[in-house]
């Protein structure tokens, strides 16, 4: 199934496009069936206040991190580092409409950078061009890797689409230079998904998991909607998604063979 037909499907299933349509049915039964689009319309309404709200969204994107251990120190060992796209900055006009990577990514870079400096261990770079533009994200990290940092990118991965094309694609090639032991770095709410992908394609994964979610304080504005909350919410939709489609798919799988 292609990364557009795909992510098409899931729009349906995410806030807030869903919750939209639960809205929208409410308001075409409300003269035939007014007591079935009441429940909608009420329920429709409460959900997407409640996805909106700071401190319950962030409460759902914990759930994901909780399965996410920052790396130990001392740093276990491995025998390379894979660092995931995150998304691209399209046709940025400050770097003369080149496609560069965006701002997930770049934070996912910069600790890959660090974990380098301190273990030396090569870097594998993973993500293609799933909107078919014309640079892979793969390339973008690479760049940013070695002009910016000053970190050498030994492997790229430029024909995946998504984080089980991730996994599978970049152990062909890292089985190859006889590595099967990976750092691997990723957002700390996907790594409980990226994890899993890693090691049913063949990989040891010591986790890297960056970017947790944290609040300074909590105050009124952690319970007033936002659309950053909204964008959480259905980041946790997107995540459960992804676990529980793997867990049939392994499931099928098993039964399968």
């Amino acid at each position: 199934m292609s990364w557009f037909i795909t992510n098409l499907i899931t729009a349906f299933l995410l806030p807030p496009l869903s919750l939209f349509m639960l809205l929208a049915m409410g308001i075409l039964l409300l003269t035939r069936h007014p007591k079935v689009a009441r429940f909608l319309l009420i329920g429709s309404l409460s959900l997407l206040w409640l996805c909106a709200t700071p401190y319950l969204s962030e409460a759902a994107i914990h759930l994901l991190e909780d399965r996410a251990t920052p790396l130990a120190n001392p740093i276990p060992e491995a025998q390379a580092i894979v660092i995931l796209g995150g998304g691209s900055y399209f046709h940025a006009p400050e770097y003369s409409n080149q496609d560069i990577a965006g701002t997930g990514t770049l934070l996912r870079l910069r600790y890959g950078a660090k974990l380098y400096r301190e273990t030396h261990r090569p870097i594998l770079v993973t993500g293609g061009k799933p909107l078919g533009n014309s640079v892979s994200e793969s390339k973008q990290m690479r760049d940013i890797l070695e002009q910016d940092f000053q970190v050498p990118v030994k492997w790229t991965e430029d024909e995946s689409d998504n984080t089980f094309q991730n996994a599978h694609y970049t152990f062909d090639i890292l089985q190859k230079a006889g590595i099967t032991k990976v750092y691997l770095i990723t957002q700390a709410w996907h790594i409980p998904r990226a994890a899993e992908a890693f090691r049913d394609a063949g990989f040891e994964v010591i986790e890297a998991p960056t970017i947790f979610t944290t609040r300074y304080q909590i105050d009124l504005l952690a319970f007033l909607p936002t659309a950053g909350a909204l964008g959480n919410s259905s980041v946790f939709v997107h995540e459960m998604i992804g676990i529980i489609w793997y867990e049939i798919k392994s499931l099928v799988m098993e039964w399968q063979s």
